[in-house]
């Protein structure tokens, strides 16, 4: 269970960036709700943070899961379309800055570790987690289905009218989901790219 930390500051942070940065570009209903703060109790979704990850673990499928969605108003940024692209971005932004961390960690333990060795591998396999985990996270984030950030930041991009009909798919972002999962198509599109991304780093913390 040494991976629960790293997936608790993962979810965290991810949902804190989102509303911190809503909240520089004038919307304040994040902070408002108290969502911008680092106590993970105030993110975390029952089912979407607990339950449907634990399953899929025990299941050996892809590890999927979704903490409370930070609430965005996005009448009250000053720019709501790229805003809103910015707002969305943050959230993988985060779990890049906590990759790096985590990687520079797990490199200072290969440098100087020190005894007692059952602390050293301790930190260490909390480093791995948290570099898989945000990892993960940043990647599947980024695939541009909405609810998803990546679909949230295309819809930005699109010009006006195709974000229209784009964002009319909404209602049905996390039923297409759960078939790319269920179907495997999600894995395949997704974990060459985690992958890649994993080996590179671990080259780099050795």
């Amino acid at each position: 269970m040494i991976w629960v930390i790293p997936v608790l500051f993962a979810i965290t942070v991810h949902e804190v960036a989102h509303g911190w940065v809503a909240s520089h570009l004038g919307d304040q209903t994040a902070k408002s709700m108290g969502r911008l703060t680092l106590n993970p109790i105030r993110h975390i979704d029952p089912i979407g943070t607990v339950l449907l990850p634990v399953l899929l673990y025990f299941l050996g499928g892809f590890i999927f899961g979704w903490a409370k969605p930070v609430p965005v108003n996005w009448k009250n940024l000053g720019h709501p379309r790229r805003d809103m692209a910015l707002v969305a971005a943050a959230g993988p932004g985060a779990n890049l800055v906590m990759l790096v961390l985590w990687a520079l960690l797990a490199k200072i333990v290969t440098l100087f570790h020190q005894n007692p060795v059952w602390l050293t591998e301790f930190v260490w396999t909390m480093c791995i987690w948290g570099i898989r985990i945000n990892i993960v996270l940043m990647v599947l984030n980024l695939f541009p289905l909405l609810p998803l950030d990546g679909g949230r930041i295309m819809t930005s991009l699109l010009p006006a009218e195709l974000a229209l009909v784009y964002s009319r798919l909404e209602r049905y972002g996390l039923l297409i989901l759960i078939l790319l999962i269920a179907t495997g198509l999600l894995g395949k599109i997704l974990w060459p790219v985690i992958s890649a991304m994993e080996g590179l780093v671990y080259v780099l913390v050795q």
